[in-house]
């Protein structure tokens, strides 16, 4: 049998590690992350239902800056009953998100209605802005906004419990 005489390189001396000065932040960074994120998407489910009753509760009480606006895309139909069933349509999808009810059908409900408002800016392009698309007006800047909801819609619905069941 052959032992083996090589000699072996020695050991390179233990380093001691040191934390980063700043570690610190991102140890209060991933412990915000930690508290914050279980309750995101809830807190933005129920922020959109908000926002939708509360415009939605508008048209009805007839205090809503677009009536006339909402009135205007549906022609065929009576000024009052269109702005006010459009109110209540809003208030109920409202709630039903706010609650958790079929998130990701109500959110694709909103969606679309949502992107509905968009043909503003095909069918009543001065009341939208003045003539440049991106020099908007009042009105521009509120239907543009819809663009916002849309995304935290789709995280909604994304993100919900039930959708994250089945996945």
């Amino acid at each position: 049998m052959s032992v083996d005489t090589r000699v072996q390189p020695p050991l390179p001396a233990p380093v001691e590690y040191r934390r980063p000065p700043l570690a610190w932040v991102d140890d209060l960074l991933d412990l915000t992350i930690a508290i914050i994120k279980p309750i995101s998407i809830p807190l933005l489910r129920i922020a959109l239902g908000v926002v939708y009753v509360w415009f939605g509760i508008l048209k009805i009480v007839g205090a809503s800056p677009v009536s006339e606006l909402v009135a205007s895309m549906v022609p065929f139909v009576s000024p009052s009953i269109a702005v006010v069933g459009m109110g209540v349509a809003e208030v109920v999808l409202g709630v039903a998100l706010a609650i958790g009810f079929l998130v990701p059908w109500i959110a694709a409900i909103q969606i679309l209605h949502l992107l509905g408002t968009f043909a503003v800016f095909v069918f009543y392009p001065t009341v939208v802005h003045t003539g440049n698309p991106f020099l908007v007006t009042l009105e521009g800047e509120f239907i543009a906004k819809n663009l916002v909801l849309i995304a935290g819609l789709l995280v909604v619905a994304g993100y919900s419990r039930a959708h994250a069941r089945r996945a």
